[in-house]
């Protein structure tokens, strides 16, 4: 199929920018990346209707089928979203996440001590940001609810502590693909000060978005920092109207569902499934990664087989171990089997929503990745520019481009080889902090993003509503943003990592004095 070519048009921005306008001004998603679909279809086939829906047939199909096969990677996702999905509503069913909150209550005294739950567990469940916003969401959201924290805040702590605290982890999905990434940008240039290992290590505390997003996170959950819409969120949480889950979603996995909890259960009713799903998860990541070794005649090594893993088998299979063990608790109280297979099916039905709108951003995305719209906007930056401003032009640019396509590591399959020819041509000295810029850049676009999957997941993990949850998390991460766009711009300028940081938190604690005067100003809610 013959299609239009807007690589050098600024055309190739409408899908794009039509999907997130309308998404945010209309709060209706799948309507909005329906029409972005649709517009970027149209303008690919020169809106000839029979090439059009030959077109949006491939897509689709695609999703499903690729190359005459399942699409594993897209499949295994949505059957790990249908089987956490039962596996939540079995805890529920067992009495587990009853007697969890309960335990927890005794040792968590407060609301803040809730957050800090939450947001600790996302920094020590790092393996994979969708593993992070789902397996935390389902720890945590039974303690938040207890203690009246809005499902806004959060699905805000579940992002932003999943991809921030991803990128910059050498032994997660996304620390192996960008150190693989960086192997071959070093390599075709030449350096060899640095092993692609070493690289990414030094890049880490350059990687100024990621750094103080977590921060951010401890910050707003430590001193109540509710601004913008999470001020409304919070204070209807707090006066118990309601926790900020999606009115329009239907009920949650909980009393809405009519799920009624055992009075048998116990707090390992809840703990042994999660911690066998994270076990059976990360076992596997580790044992697909060691068979693509062998088979490529590689040495064995626990970087190397997650750079080498099955992301999708390894969340399918842990999940089904760890639905296997929910199961098991509940036919050990002998609870009917009847009973137990509706709750199941009542947990999967509660992903159908967020599975529409995951196969409504992967089809947008074909379509803007079809209309070149990464390509279009790389072009912006180059030109005439001084080397001490490509850190943060870079930073912009990749947050751009992560926002208009909803995809961190397409960005930085874009991005990176573009931020290592500029390092090239001006300064190699500046190559790695250009890199960090791009991974920075790409996971502030994609936290803004209303088409991210990692946005759609967040706000699935804490069920909260996925526009709200756009709109709460956005203040904060236009504050993080700044930050680190003052630590590139240091850091072009004076080539120094320690001045850069202490830039950055000088701007972090007036960020922080700002908006704890804005989180206690009296006046209208938001």
């Amino acid at each position: 199929m013959n299609l239009v070519d807007f690589s050098a048009s600024s055309l190739s921005v409408l899908p794009a920018i039509l999907a997130l306008g309308l998404a945010i001004v209309t709060r209706r998603v799948l309507l909005s990346l329906g029409l972005g679909i649709l517009s970027g279809a149209l303008l690919l086939n020169d809106f000839s209707l029979s090439a059009t829906t030959y077109y949006l047939t491939g897509l689709v199909k695609g999703l499903f089928i690729d190359d005459g096969s399942i699409n594993s990677w897209n499949m295994s996702i949505v059957a790990f979203l249908v089987l956490l999905g039962s596996l939540t509503a079995l805890i529920t069913l067992s009495g587990g996440t009853r007697a969890f909150a309960e335990w927890a209550q005794t040792r968590i005294k407060s609301k803040r001590g809730a957050k800090l739950l939450a947001a600790f567990l996302g920094v020590f469940i790092f393996v994979d940001d969708y593993f992070n916003s789902l397996a935390v969401g389902a720890i945590s959201r039974p303690v938040t609810d207890r203690f009246h924290v809005s499902r806004a805040k959060l699905a805000y702590i579940l992002d932003s502590t999943a991809a921030p605290m991803c990128v910059i982890m050498p032994a997660s999905s996304w620390g192996a693909y960008i150190i693989t990434v960086v192997g071959g940008i070093l390599v075709s240039h030449g350096v060899t000060d640095y092993s692609p290992l070493s690289a990414f290590a030094h890049m880490i505390p350059m990687n100024f978005y990621a750094i103080f997003a977590l921060l951010m996170v401890f910050a707003v959950a430590w001193f109540q920092m509710d601004v913008g819409p999470m001020r409304r969120f919070e204070y209807e949480a707090s006066t118990g109207s309601r926790l900020g889950d999606d009115e329009n979603s239907g009920p949650s996995l909980d009393d809405e569902l009519g799920i009624e909890e055992s009075e048998k259960g116990s707090v390992a009713d809840l703990v042994v499934p999660i911690v066998v799903l994270i076990v059976a998860t990360m076992s596997w990541m580790v044992y697909s990664g060691a068979q693509a070794l062998e088979v490529n005649g590689k040495a064995f090594s626990i970087l190397g087989a997650f750079e080498n893993t099955d992301v999708g088998m390894s969340l399918l299979y842990g999940s089904a171990m760890g639905l296997l063990s929910a199961l098991i608790t509940v036919f050990k109280q002998r609870i009917p089997v009847p009973e137990v297979g509706q709750t199941v099916w009542i947990g999967a039905k509660s992903m159908f929503g967020a599975i529409l709108i995951l196969l409504f951003a992967w089809t947008i995305g074909s379509v803007i990745g079809d209309m070149a719209t990464g390509k279009f906007l790389s072009t912006l930056i180059q030109g005439n520019l001084s080397p001490q401003l490509l850190p943060v032009l870079l930073f912009l640019l990749s947050a751009a481009m992560a926002f208009s396509t909803g995809t961190s590591w397409g960005t930085f399959g874009i991005m990176l080889p573009i931020a290592g020819d500029l390092s090239a041509a001006t300064d190699i000295a500046l190559m790695l902090p250009m890199l960090s810029a791009v991974l920075a850049g790409a996971v502030f676009g994609d936290h803004c993003s209303p088409i991210s999957d990692t946005t759609i997941l967040s706000a699935t993990g804490a069920r909260c509503g996925h526009i709200d949850h756009v709109s709460t998390q956005l203040p904060y991460a236009l504050a993080v943003a700044l930050v680190a766009g003052i630590s590139y711009l240091v850091l072009g300028f004076t080539d120094s990592l320690s001045i850069s940081l202490l830039a950055g938190f000088c701007a972090f604690t007036l960020v922080c004095v700002f908006f704890g005067w804005l989180s206690r100003r009296p006046g209208k809610l938001a």
